[in-house]
């Protein structure tokens, strides 16, 4: 939070026009996520008591964010955007998110194949091309402060993302070992794009199976197998 204030008053000082925030969908309560309810903006106010309640301290600073950016717009008269980036992923991502973690583990062909909980928490996985245009978009049409949605409102078990891995390397292990005793988050996270399709004309152009080949294309030229073997558990956990 404290980096986005220095980049908002540096903006401020010299003059910049406009601003898009790279927020999250961190910034939802989390007790709102253990059903299948797709998440819309409307659903975090800064207006009613208690209507804001993010999901741990990397939520509340995008929230904050949200909210410092606002107060700029209101002072400075800077135009000002914020988008809300669900699960993105991506070529050039590396191994300690979830969907590069899952490519690595099976191009590494790790047997039994470790998956953190049962496998049937879900996110909307949203392909990295279709963030950026999110973002562009909302740089281009919003100027006052209003957060908007990027992400795709299918469903996607941690099963069905590594199921689609293992077709496209042509590979399966003999065995999923479920994790149950590893953090899992909030059990289910997808988008109501209605507001970025309405302010925008803004939808997903990329299926998660699309993306995930996409992605894994990049992932299988740009790392040696061996190394990755090799390196697994380094490449997993190191920031």
């Amino acid at each position: 939070m404290a980096l986005d204030n220095i980049v908002y008053e540096a903006a401020a000082k010299n003059g910049v026009e406009r601003i898009t925030f790279a927020s999250s969908a961190c910034t939802y309560p989390t007790d709102i996520q253990q059903e299948r309810q797709r998440l819309s903006e409307d659903m975090v106010s800064f207006e009613e008591r208690g209507g804001a309640y993010a999901d741990e301290v990397y939520g509340w600073a995008k929230l904050m964010g949200e909210r410092s950016l606002q107060a700029y717009h209101e002072q400075y008269d800077i135009d000002a955007s914020s988008v809300r980036i669900f699960t993105a992923y991506g070529p050039r991502e590396n191994e300690t998110h979830a969907i590069v973690a899952f490519m690595a583990k099976a191009y590494a062909e790790q047997d039994p194949f470790p998956i953190w909980g049962d496998g049937e928490q879900t996110r909307n996985f949203t392909y990295v091309k279709d963030i950026t245009k999110a973002l562009r978009l909302a740089s281009e049409n919003i100027t006052d402060g209003t957060a908007v949605n990027a992400g795709i409102s299918r469903y996607v078990t941690m099963n069905e993302a590594v199921e689609i891995i293992f077709d496209y390397l042509g590979w399966e292990p003999d065995e999923i070992d479920y994790l149950t005793d590893k953090p899992q988050g909030v059990r289910h996270r997808a988008a109501d794009t209605s507001r970025a399709e309405e302010l925008l004309g803004w939808e997903p152009e990329y299926t998660v199976e699309e993306g995930i080949k996409n992605t894994l294309d990049w992932y299988v030229e740009a790392r040696d197998k061996e190394y990755v073997k090799e390196n697994l558990e380094m490449l997993l956990h190191e920031r």
